[in-house]
């Protein structure tokens, strides 16, 4: 089987649709398919070329097995509307020119942002050659979410362009059921849908002692570690966090809060901090997959934060299973279908999102040793069924159906 998978992001970018992608085509291609993979140069979050590579027309390279070929883009930081929609649209137009001379029995293309799913669809059109959606993020629902853009006519236009690739394609991928139900809500087949959710890599993510040089580097021996990593976004609502925590600098002085990550809201993040003359925060930039997992030894508990919407309730991010993955037990500040899977497994503690009183009340109770070993027993529970490589087997089953 011949397989051609597009995407935006793509390793050695760390964020969650390169690292889903990359670990599920690896799967693949141990189980004999013939794997290619159309990306853009690396440049995520902050929109430069990582070392080693070049913004060039068209480059070729090889990785675990899987052909990756990398387009010219117009690449900009993560933020700011207007430059973005231009690199998702150069993304897509130079993707899908490379993907006509490429001989595949399947089409893949993966949103968060749609415009590389259009490329998907005309590919399908012009090579006879069925295609998949595999939804990632209900876009442009979720720029609404963020306050990034209000309903008018651009927005209307890109939700009748979203159920045309809905209805065109010939199966949808969906990360959560309640993306699924959205969908179908629209009108779409449920048959037409199959749910595939997140997962961790356990080759990867395994139980480690602190780094210790990284934990003195820091600053953070003898400290309790909550850590967020990840982007630092508009809809993640970390500014929230900042004002949260400072109490605890008096309060209770041995806990730390670690930011690891870069995105649109860093900058005002690190102000913010200034301006609160936090103590006890620690900020670091993104660093690569493998220094992810040493960065994670150093933390207590995993903080997930999102902003507080309706929208937000269909995501789960891929950081809980990553934490779970490495017996770290989660403070989740989100609503929905994450916060069941942290309630059914028992792997956390869960706060209304951007409510600072019930956020410090988590804080506090999830520090407490009986309550953190419970936790920390859940997690072990919750890997049980989102093992990376078992979701990327029965993903491919479904993939040689269609």
């Amino acid at each position: 089987m011949k397989l051609l998978f597009l995407t935006d992001n793509f390793p050695p970018e760390v964020n969650a649709p390169a690292n889903r992608t990359y670990e599920h085509c690896k799967e693949w291609v141990k189980e004999g398919v013939n794997v290619t993979v159309i990306t853009c140069a690396p440049n995520f979050p902050k929109g430069k070329v990582y070392e080693g590579y070049k913004n060039k027309l068209y480059q070729t390279e090889t990785m675990d097995g899987i052909k990756v070929i990398r387009v010219w883009s117009y690449i900009t930081a993560n933020e700011g509307f207007v430059k973005r929609i231009l690199d998702y649209i150069s993304f897509a137009v130079m993707a899908f020119f490379a993907g006509l001379f490429i001989k595949t029995d399947l089409i893949v293309a993966t949103s968060p942002q749609f415009f590389t799913a259009v490329s998907g669809r005309m590919l399908s059109f012009f090579k006879r050659t069925k295609w998949v959606f595999e939804v990632r993020d209900l876009w442009p629902e979720s720029i609404i979410a963020v306050g990034a853009m209000k309903r008018n006519r651009a927005i209307r236009v890109f939700e009748w362009l979203e159920k045309k690739l809905y209805l065109s394609a010939d199966h949808i991928v969906v990360v959560t059921d309640t993306f699924k139900e959205k969908i179908t809500a629209r009108g779409i087949d449920p048959l037409k849908i199959s749910v595939f959710k997140n997962g961790a890599n356990l080759d990867l993510f395994v139980p480690q002692k602190r780094h210790h040089i990284l934990e003195h580097r820091l600053g953070l021996q003898g400290k309790f570690v909550f850590a967020y990593i990840g982007t630092h976004g508009m809809a993640h609502g970390l500014n929230f966090v900042l004002n949260a925590i400072k109490s605890f600098e008096t309060s209770h002085p041995d806990l730390r809060f670690l930011f690891i990550g870069d995105g649109a809201e860093k900058k005002n993040l690190l102000q913010q901090a200034k301006n609160l003359q936090l103590q006890n925060a620690v900020f670091v930039d993104s660093v690569s997959k493998k220094e992810v997992v040493e960065y994670l030894s150093l933390m207590d508990v995993a903080l997930v934060n999102l902003k507080k919407s309706d929208t937000f309730k269909t995501v789960i991010p891929s950081k809980i299973f990553e934490a779970a993955a490495m017996e770290k037990p989660i403070l989740l500040g989100l609503e929905g279908e994450t916060k069941g899977i942290i309630e059914k497994y028992d792997a956390g503690l869960c706060y209304e999102p951007e409510n600072a009183e019930d956020f410090q009340k988590a804080v506090l109770k999830i520090i407490r040793p009986e309550v953190y070993q419970e936790k920390l027993e859940g997690t072990k529970a919750l890997l049980i069924d989102f093992n990376r490589k078992n979701i990327a087997s029965k993903m491919l089953a479904c993939l040689r159906k269609v």
